[in-house]
């Protein structure tokens, strides 16, 4: 089961850091294949595999997103016991914190959870209505990220990407996000400075959710800030795994 969540971007199973990657929206986990390359060499990089996209075409897509977070932290099993910081981009960041609440429960919370572009679920206002078309969706899209017209200018890409992208909008619309428990683990914030999505103010609403420490790093850019600012982004995440490294009493 953990294979088919999960695929290791690197990773020798060794005793060190694992950095579990939660995509965007219609996201797959080569958004993160260049992370590896950027960050120290014992810290593992892995991505969860979301359903109905890359080798899981033929697996439904999830009917919730509290659901999906129930099957990724079944999946990560006895990987939970390791010590592992979670970073989520966008819809990811919503999913990487229910993941984190519900390893907390079973007694054992990731080291770190960094959120990236997305509102904490209790900011009042903070959903917006996603569009219900194809055409309405992919306007939507090429809004935050113009790369990806060139995708869906190509009908076969589009068929291929669009299912996805459509599955998890309506998880968005669906998800009622509201007061959550706290984490016993620090929140690291990330967000770009012109992101139409969220503040920098929301951001730090992110700061309620957690009995320990929060920080926000705001950096250029728009929603996709971490393409363009991926060796910044990267550098800071590698401080913060060594940062919880040092806090339990070992070098990551």
């Amino acid at each position: 089961m953990r294979e088919r969540w999960i695929r290791r971007l690197r990773d020798d199973g060794g005793p060190g850091t694992g950095l579990v990657c939660f995509a965007h929206a219609g996201g797959w986990t080569t958004a993160f294949s260049t992370w590896p390359r950027a960050l120290p060499p014992d810290v593992g990089v892995l991505a969860v595999k979301y359903p109905g996209r890359e080798d899981r075409l033929g697996d439904p897509f999830a009917s919730a997103l509290e659901t999906l977070a129930d099957d990724i932290a079944e999946a990560l099993g006895e990987l939970a016991t390791r010590r592992l910081v979670f970073f989520g981009h966008s819809m990811g960041a919503s999913v990487a914190h229910e993941v984190a609440l519900r390893l907390q429960q079973r007694g054992n919370p990731p080291a770190a959870l960094c959120v990236s572009g997305r509102r904490p679920p209790h900011v009042p206002g903070g959903r917006r209505a996603y569009p219900g078309t194809d055409d309405e969706i992919v306007a939507d899209v090429v809004r935050f990220d113009r790369s990806r017209a060139a995708v869906f200018a190509d009908p076969d890409l589009r068929a291929l990407v669009l299912p996805a992208i459509r599955a998890d909008y309506r998880l968005l619309d669906a998800y009622a996000g509201g007061d959550r428990p706290p984490l016993d683990c620090p929140v690291y914030g990330y967000t770009g400075a012109a992101d139409p999505e969220v503040t920098p103010e929301q951001m730090r609403g992110w700061a309620g959710l957690t009995r320990s420490t929060f920080r926000l790093r705001v950096l250029p850019g728009g929603h996709f800030y971490l393409r363009s600012e991926e060796a910044a982004l990267l550098a800071d995440l590698s401080d913060v795994i060594a940062t919880v490294g040092h806090v339990e009493g070992t070098v990551p």
